[in-house]
């Protein structure tokens, strides 16, 4: 269970995907003067070095957040995890990825908290010296060497009654799909209102299929976001793509995927087969209809693919 290291996959399509939907959930909590909690029951190592050892082997970077920097027209959830890209490469070249942790400190004001579940040792260390680094107050943030599933039932609610909890597990084991889908539910029995994100691999496992489709049976209101970004290998290894499952989205969240998943599919692609969806649905928490019917956004045709990346570490300025 401790093979995983995410510092191989840093800045890769799905942390897009992911990071840019984080980034935009929080400047929505942050509309609002009342403080709100953020749990991240998988936090991670919380930056990574883009030149090191591990995402250096791997080189999805290329593949991911090197293809936005200098893309033209950017749509604005792109240009806003840009930004927040940027404030952790001050020198102007993206050699530093922050994860989730570090996307959330940057975004918090100081009544707001941070509560961080990590399990892995060595992950977990490095997280502990990456905050320290960071100057992240001890009173705000805390970190558990716990797993974050068990973790998360005893810090809901939380006392604002304002909060996001982000649910990324590495699905190595099989069992975290369905310890995922147990979690959001047992999260909304206790924090009816509160934001979930959901992190998801797009693979050929059954069970990836089945777990988004139970979600989207949740009396909640939903978006369900994906990003294919290639035809799966025949040997059904690999990520082909990723998706964003979010219970009680900001309502500004819609929008501004309509507008970015197109583009990101378009820069990301990396054969014919890219292709993303939209979905939408549920009902609020209140138990007022959020809408009518799931609302889809189908599939784009296949089209050429993107060009590709032309440098391993580009600006993360716009152009």
């Amino acid at each position: 269970m401790f093979s995983y290291r995410h510092a191989f996959h840093a800045g890769n399509h799905a942390d897009v995907l992911k990071h840019a939907i984080l980034v935009q959930i929080l400047d929505y909590f942050n509309r609002k003067d009342a403080p709100y909690w953020v749990i991240d029951t998988h936090a991670g190592a919380g930056l990574y070095a883009l030149d090191g050892e591990w995402a250096g082997q791997s080189g999805e970077v290329v593949d991911g957040l090197d293809r936005l920097l200098g893309a033209p027209r950017p749509p604005e959830l792109v240009t806003r995890y840009l930004h927040a890209i940027q404030a952790f490469n001050p020198d102007g070249v993206a050699n530093r990825y922050p994860g989730s942790p570090a996307l959330t400190l940057r975004a918090l004001r100081a009544h707001d908290k941070l509560r961080l579940f990590e399990l892995h040792p060595t992950e977990i260390e490095v997280l502990q010296d990456t905050l320290r680094q960071l100057g992240a107050p001890r009173r705000q943030v805390t970190i558990a060497r716990e797993d974050g599933f068990d973790g998360l039932k005893r810090l809901l609610p939380p006392p604002t009654r304002r909060g996001v909890v982000l649910i990324d597990p590495s699905y190595e084991d099989k069992q975290d799909y369905r310890r995922t889908l147990q979690a959001v539910r047992d999260g909304l029995e206790r924090f009816a209102s509160g934001c979930f994100a959901v992190w998801y691999p797009l693979v050929q496992r059954v069970q990836a299929h089945d777990m988004a489709r139970a979600l989207e049976r949740l009396p909640v209101e939903w978006l369900h976001a994906t990003l294919t970004v290639r035809k799966p290998s025949a040997d059904g290894l690999g990520l082909h793509g990723s998706g964003m499952f979010i219970v009680n989205p900001p309502w500004t969240l819609r929008e501004e995927l309509r507008a970015a998943l197109p583009w990101l599919e378009k820069i990301l692609a990396q054969d014919e087969h890219a292709r993303h969806t939209l979905e939408a649905g549920g009902r609020s928490a209140a138990g007022s209809p959020a809408g009518a019917s799931p609302a889809r956004t189908p599939a784009r045709e296949p089209r050429a693919a993107a060009r590709p990346a032309t440098a391993q570490k580009r600006s993360p300025s716009r152009k």
